[in-house]
């Protein structure tokens, strides 16, 4: 089991390296990064490379270790009850399997996701410890033990709005993924994009990383912002020679609602521009 990267998916050899040393090691990799880095399809593209089926969590604010795992639902079962329902004899017909529990017993060694794990509460990730550590957790309800059959790969990302806990980093493989270079960045849109005209993609870029060098934008444009632009210039016949304008009052790039996700970003932009027009008489 090898990660080089797929025909969707442009991995850095650095990338290669880490997704491959985290398999090799058995530990979960744990993936930080920008926004719209590529993390969150990384675990999938290693799910398409390696022929592995894809499990995937996705964390939010209320989520709790316990879900990955599983779930009783009491409830259910006593409102079966007072109708009489046959099943109520049986309490594993309540019990809901989590992501983990899917991972462990799946007969293919599969690709699990944590999506996005900063996200939940502090003490989220401390609750999974002794899970993923061994691999196996216990439904006190039906007094079994689940044990992984086999080891599945784990990919965790983190936009870092939390910082992880020490012990829980100790058991991961980290690597942080770096916003591509202009050079990477064409190998990208190269991919998404088959085909399309290489000076529009040469200016596209140098705008594109011109924005994101602005002092004081609250929000980067991303890959995937990136990319959505393009679509929209293509779409609209935009060619490169409308990006290459240097005229002061079109400072803010066309189609900007793509790349600018905020009132204040377009205001500084716009305020640049008048700065521009003042300097130009």
């Amino acid at each position: 089991m090898r990660f080089t990267g797929t025909e969707n998916y442009v991995a850095t050899d650095d990338l290669n390296v880490a997704v491959n040393a985290a398999i090799v090691l058995e530990r979960p990799l744990l993936v930080k990064g920008e926004p719209g880095t590529g993390k969150t399809v990384l675990a999938e593209e290693i799910a398409r490379a390696l022929g592995a089926p894809l499990l995937t969590w996705h964390v939010k604010s209320t989520t709790k270790a316990q879900q990955g795992l599983y779930e009783y639902d009491a409830v259910s079962r006593l409102r079966d009850s007072q109708l009489g329902d046959p099943r109520v004899s049986d309490i594993r017909n309540y019990i809901r399997r989590g992501k983990l529990w899917d991972a462990f017993v799946s007969e293919t060694r599969p690709v699990l996701l944590i999506d996005e794990i900063d996200k939940a509460d502090i003490e989220f990730p401390n609750d999974l410890l002794l899970e993923i550590d061994r691999m196996e957790f216990h439904v006190y309800e039906t007094g079994e033990t689940v044990r992984a059959a086999k080891r599945p790969i784990v990919v965790i990302t983190s936009n870092n709005e939390k910082e992880l806990p020490d012990a829980f980093l100790r058991r991961c493989f980290f690597h942080y993924i770096r916003f591509p270079d202009p050079d990477t960045m064409a190998r990208i849109v190269e991919v998404h994009y088959p085909g399309i005209k290489r000076r529009l993609v040469e200016e596209a870029l140098r705008l594109f990383f011109e924005v994101r060098e602005v002092p004081g934008l609250k929000k980067k444009p991303s890959t995937s912002e990136l990319l959505d632009w393009l679509k929209l210039l293509m779409s609209e016949d935009i060619g490169p020679e409308q990006l290459r304008e240097r005229d002061p009052r079109k400072l803010i790039p066309p189609l900007h609602g793509a790349l600018l996700k905020n009132e204040q970003d377009v205001s500084l932009f716009e305020k640049l521009a008048f700065m521009a027009r003042r300097e130009a008489r």
